[in-house]
């Protein structure tokens, strides 16, 4: 098992809370993220800037029983078919039997953006989001099924 980051838009308090989590239960981080970022970490990959390059790394490092964090709903719903578990860095877990609906409802945002019109960005991140993250993480580690 092992915890894999999707470090091209993870917030570093939660890239933090990974590394706590992943320590105290012995379980190795891997961050991923393209060449551009500085990022420190004991097991980090570096890719080339071009889009999804991270991403398919991702894919292709994730086995049965991992844990990945990202916000990518594209990659969530491949990691969930290799039988991993899958994190938003605001610790919603990602499920096989809502990731259709997600994948729709990005799908339809994205027209709407590219038609002109203009979608809500991510909220300013705080502390009880990094809590919340950090629950969610234990939880998927201890295989515990939690809905957030």
């Amino acid at each position: 098992m092992k915890i894999l980051v999707d470090a091209d838009a993870c917030p570093r308090s939660t890239f933090h809370v990974c590394t706590k989590v992943g320590r105290k239960y012995g379980i190795p981080v891997w961050s991923v993220a393209s060449f551009d970022h500085n990022i420190e970490s004991d097991h980090h990959v570096v890719v080339g800037n071009d889009p999804q390059e991270a991403d398919v790394k991702i894919m292709n490092m994730t086995d049965e029983g991992d844990v990945v964090v990202t916000q990518d709903w594209g990659l969530a719903a491949i990691v969930l078919g290799k039988g991993a578990k899958c994190l938003s860095p605001g610790g919603r877990e990602f499920h096989s039997e809502k990731i259709d609906f997600l994948l729709e409802e990005r799908e339809v945002k994205s027209k709407f953006r590219r038609s002109g019109g203009r979608t809500k960005g991510p909220k300013k991140r705080t502390v009880k989001d990094d809590r919340r993250f950090e629950i969610s993480l234990e939880h998927s580690l201890m295989d515990t099924d939690v809905r957030i």
